[in-house]
């Protein structure tokens, strides 16, 4: 099913794929100013994809999240800053070991100004870094929201393997580097 998530007066989306969702999911959700996110699938054919099917590699999708935001608190470029500073945006189709389509780096522009934004972002990243940044720039694709078993996985899930050693890190970091964009729970 489509998503039907209406944005309300204030705030705006941004859908971003940063490899696994779980992962995204986790440290975009604890800014402050983010409202909700939502793991799914972006730039598919099928419609209604399922977790097996873009598995398979031939759907076209990319695990993604759909990030509402609000701006006064958060600016989209704060945000793109966190994502690029929490994965790794010079490696085609891979997170570590998740290796696949389904895992690339993209963002999903819904704007001519988000556009020009994560353009810009880009660049900066890939001078930071002194070599080429991969992620994806998209126009907006249908967002499909993941089964629930994806939704709060981390937070549902914290002493899973995965959970362990791939996404506690990646918090880590968040802390870490971003302490004062954080929401205070």
């Amino acid at each position: 099913m489509e998503s039907v998530d209406v944005l309300t007066e204030g705030t705006e989306e941004a859908v971003l794929g940063g490899g696994c969702f779980w992962c995204t999911e986790s440290v975009l959700s604890a800014l402050r100013g983010v409202k909700s996110v939502t793991p799914g699938y972006a730039g598919g054919d099928l419609p209604n994809p399922t977790y097996e099917a873009v598995c398979e590699k031939n759907t076209g999708h990319i695990e993604v999240v759909r990030v509402v935001f609000d701006p006064a608190e958060i600016s989209y470029e704060t945000l793109l800053t966190v994502f690029f500073a929490t994965h790794d945006p010079t490696t085609v189709n891979r997170q570590g070991n998740d290796v696949g389509p389904q895992y690339a780096s993209v963002i999903f522009y819904h704007s001519d100004e988000q556009e020009r934004i994560a353009g810009r972002v880009m660049r900066e990243v890939e001078n930071e870094l002194g070599q080429a940044v991969v992620t994806q720039l998209r126009p907006k694709a249908t967002f499909w929201p993941a089964e629930e078993v994806h939704h709060d996985y981390y937070a549902r899930n914290p002493m899973q393997g995965y959970c362990v050693f791939v996404i506690s890190p990646k918090l880590s970091k968040l802390r870490s580097h971003f302490g004062n964009l954080l929401a205070t729970k």
